[in-house]
């Protein structure tokens, strides 16, 4: 194929206290960032070297420790190869090499001056790709939706479809009946029935309080701490079919927002990384905008306002128009060459990342933005991939320099710990006590947390299938013990705790069915795919009392470790040929399906049709769990890798006609050797075994560098 200079190199740099920064994002540093907040550049850049220096090494340190833990794992498996596992041996193993740490003795986080949306009120969250300012709009403005779309527009009700051709009167009256059914179980009458309700006046509610706001052609009610808006106009087309001139029914929905600078994203120089911090001072600032095309019109987006209303007693207020926003920076892994230490290499990115967003939610912080974030003047930072509580305590050493060089008082920055790594999970409680007083977050991941699984037990034997670990019993160990030992730290009214995405954007009936659980385990926000399924989200949060369900759970035993260390392995399986070319195809096309829009568009989160057909918004994690299962089985005799090429080649046959509509796809099939998708498909498996923890980012950042400089070097000059 070919050697290709990487763009990065091709950039200018500018020389700061030793660093070697791009000559782009040092200019957008001082003069969008620095200069409005009165802080001095030529101390921000000595005081941004010296914190550098002093962390690189500890992070350096603590990625081999990572490995030295990994390599001593293998050794143990090797060794006992062909014997049966034995599970007393091994955890006392893992407490040996220090993998499992003492557990800290009872505590409660001290966490202090948190938004509400965050520590005391239960609803969904969105998780949204920064480098895409449209859906960083939407997400942003999914605070409130409206329910009466969100069930007219999705298969969310048992209902007939809306016919196509204008609107459909007879899906249009299930709506109206559903939505009086919802306002007679969350907002019960004193009386009667809402479908009774003529509009006029407040209707007498069983419990007053409930009652509390009003404007023009709105009341606002309140139930298990979400606002209901109801929308009167008579003169609107529902409206005016409606015994009540009742127009809309709008939920409060998306509490929170994760702005996203890791999976959900390509970036991999400095270009990408400019593009997501000018978008995250965008909505910190509350001035981003976009303008897109759709519908053969230009459609604009911007943050929305808050919303005011008059209390009951005439006293005015309003509510925040906008979802709280999170952003999550990369994990310790990762290095970027948008900036390079004195010594030539690049820097660690989520050393970057800490210092860049902090300063960035500064204009927040010091309101000089349009709107607030925070009202409680907190930055929050989501960090993902920690393994094990010396990496968070690196974390909170971090931060707490971040502070001091913007001059911010201690624990400006909250933190939420991704509870997605194995070592993470097996000492939770410390892991949260190395954060104590600045925690904000903790949930749980299916994708990521199976991928460690994989990886951390790799030379132990062949896994089970992947549809079957959801129900393996490290999984339901590992969610129980997420709550549990949340709620013993004292998690609950200072933090979130959080659970995992619903996947199927298209399936929001089975997601009405199923995502109800989420809440029922005692967690007050979960991930949703879109604006719409946070709306219908928001409905579970008026059927379960997230805080009152608590104390019941709080007083259940957490699961036992040895639980969660049960590894999921494949013990006496006997697999056809037909099951093993078909969990081969399943994770090949998973993977490509992928990879191909990560490499070859930069399109890091996108609605990616699976094996059947079925659209599933997917992050670089599901890339993680495909590959590493195909290198387990491959590493153990399962499968050989004619078999797992021959599933890679037929299946990048397949992801070409699925994406057969789409101008800018270039397709895999029968180029094998010129396709950097496919070629980069290939690396995640067959040097997944060793791939540190598992990650995919070394290499797809390796394969998206050189599909970037092809191309330049492709275009004419």
């Amino acid at each position: 194929m070919g050697e290709f200079t990487e763009i990065a190199d091709l950039r200018p740099r500018t020389t700061q206290d030793g660093l070697q920064v791009d000559a782009a994002l040092a200019a957008f540093l001082e003069n969008d960032v620095l200069a409005p907040l009165g802080l001095d550049a030529a101390a921000f850049w000595a005081g941004f070297a010296g914190l550098v220096a002093r962390f690189t090494p500890v992070n350096r340190a603590l990625l081999e420790t990572r490995e030295t833990i990994q390599a001593a794992i293998d050794a143990w498996h090797v060794a006992r190869r062909g014997q049966p596992h034995d599970p007393a041996a091994y955890r006392a193993f893992l407490e040996e090499i220090g993998y499992i740490v003492p557990e800290p003795a009872p505590f409660a986080v001290g966490t202090q001056d948190v938004d509400p949306e965050i520590a005391t009120m239960a609803g969904p969250q969105l998780v949204v790709p920064v480098l895409n300012d449209r859906f960083l709009l939407n997400a942003a403005n999914a605070r409130w939706g409206s329910l009466y779309d969100a069930w007219y527009g999705t298969d969310a009700l048992d209902a007939a479809p809306a016919r196509p051709g204008g609107y459909d009167a007879a899906r249009g009256a299930a709506v109206i009946a559903a939505g009086r059914a919802f306002l007679d179980a969350t907002l019960p009458l004193a009386q009667g029935s809402w479908a009774d309700w003529d509009g006029q006046g407040v209707p007498a509610l069983a419990d007053p309080a409930q009652w509390v706001g009003h404007k023009p052609g709105g009341l606002l009610f309140r139930h298990n701490g979400l606002h209901i808006e109801l929308v009167l106009d008579r003169a609107h087309p529902v409206g005016a079919t409606d015994a009540a001139g009742l127009a809309d029914i709008v939920l409060e929905a998306a509490l929170t927002t994760i702005v996203d600078l890791e999976d959900s994203i390509a970036a991999v120089d400095a270009e990408d990384k400019l593009v997501a911090y000018r978008h995250w001072l965008g909505l910190m600032r509350g001035d981003l905008t976009a303008r897109f095309a759709k519908g053969g019109q230009t459609m604009h987006r911007a943050l929305e306002p808050d919303r005011d209303w008059t209390a009951p007693d005439g006293t005015a207020f309003a509510l925040p128009g906008r979802s709280l926003l999170f952003v999550r920076n990369v994990g310790h892994l990762m290095t970027n060459p948008a900036i390079l230490l004195p010594d030539g290499s690049e820097i660690p990115e989520g050393i970057m990342d800490a210092v860049i967003t902090s300063a960035i939610a500064m204009h927040d912080v010091m309101r000089l933005g349009q709107h607030r974030n925070s009202r409680q003047g907190a930055i929050y930072i989501v960090k993902p991939k920690m393994h094990g509580p010396d990496e968070v305590a690196f974390a909170n050493d971090l931060f707490d320099a971040v502070e001091d060089l913007l001059s911010l008082p201690r624990h400006t920055v909250k933190v939420g710990v991704m509870d997605e790594e194995r070592r993470t999970s097996a000492n939770l409680a410390a892991c949260i006590a190395a954060v104590k007083d600045r925690v904000v977050f903790i949930n749980t991941g299916f994708l990521d947390r199976t991928g460690d699984e994989i990886h951390t037990a790799m030379q132990a034997g062949p896994m089970i299938r992947k549809g079957a670990m959801k129900q393996a019993g490290w999984i339901a160990a590992y969610e129980a013990r997420n709550v549990g030992i949340g709620l013993a730290c004292g998690l609950s009214g200072k933090a979130q705790i959080g659970k995992g995405m619903w996947a199927a954007p298209d399936r929001m009936r089975a997601m009405v069915v199923e995502k109800i659980a989420h809440p029922r385990t005692g967690a007050n926000t979960a991930w949703v795919p879109s604006p719409t399924a946070a709306t219908l989200h928001a409905t579970h949060y008026h059927q379960v009392d997230v805080f009152g369900l608590r104390p019941e759970i709080a007083a259940r035993p957490v699961p036992a470790l040895d639980a969660l260390l049960a590894i999921p392995l494949a013990d006496g399986a006997n697999w056809s040929e037909e099951e093993i070319r078909a969990e081969l195809d399943n994770n090949a096309q998973g993977l490509l399906g992928y990879v191909v829009r990560w490499i070859d568009q930069g399109v890091g989160c996108s609605k990616v049709p699976d094996i059947d057909d079925v659209g599933l918004m997917e992050d670089r994690a599901t890339l993680r769990i495909s590959s590493q299962h195909l290198a387990n089985w491959l590493l153990h005799g399962v499968c050989t890798q004619e078999q797992v090429m021959d599933a890679l080649q037929r299946m990048a046959a397949k992801v070409d006609a699925q994406n057969a509509g789409d101008p800018a796809y270039e397709p895999m099939a029968g180029n094998w050797d010129t396709s950097f998708a496919f070629r980069a498909a290939c690396d995640l498996v067959f040097e997944g075994v060793a791939q540190p923890s598992g990650y995919t980012e070394p290499l797809l950042h390796a394969w998206r560098r050189r599909k970037k400089a092809a191309v330049l070097v492709a275009e004419p000059a």
